[in-house]
């Protein structure tokens, strides 16, 4: 653990069982993480799926958190979270009752067995750049620039709003 706030965003999705309770309560685990504070949560948003498109829409949305962890650590604490909540892991792309994914921790840049910082695919998933419009538009991903332009750029198909 570190001595120091640092912030930390997460994509949240959820496609199965009540997808939309299922990402509010995945905003309350998160509020809950050990030494880390929920300060940002987006809208919600209705989306396609990607990959196969023989499964129910996705809910989407993104949180921005405050935490003391590091990288590893918050990511722990997703998949302590992704398992409490029901999740398996059987398909790629596939239907999914709660998927937690670390986006960006400024200044992690990480690329390891498990773990990529920023998030592998993030400049072209607008079900992840809509929402984290929501709570960070200057937000700089590096080597790809600001949430606000890569979601201009992501377009709007397949994407509304929720709530």
């Amino acid at each position: 653990m570190t001595s120091l706030w640092r912030p930390a965003y997460v994509a949240i999705g959820s496609n199965l069982d009540q997808p939309q309770a299922r990402v509010l309560d995945a905003f309350e685990r998160l509020a809950a993480l050990p030494s880390s504070q929920l300060i940002l949560r987006s809208r919600v948003y209705k989306t396609r799926p990607m990959g196969p498109q023989d499964q129910p829409d996705f809910i989407n949305a993104a949180a921005g958190l405050l935490t003391h962890l590091s990288a590893r650590e918050m990511l722990a604490g997703l998949l302590q979270i992704e398992t409490a909540m029901g999740r398996n892991r059987l398909e790629r792309w596939g239907p999914r009752v709660i998927d937690l994914d670390l986006i960006w921790m400024p200044g992690e840049i990480i690329d390891e067995p498990g773990l990529s910082l920023p998030h592998p695919g993030v400049s072209m998933r607008n079900f992840v750049l809509y929402p984290l419009d929501d709570i960070a538009p200057m937000l700089a991903i590096p080597g790809h620039g600001n949430v606000l332009d890569l979601k201009r750029r992501a377009g709007d198909d397949g994407i509304s709003v929720l709530e």
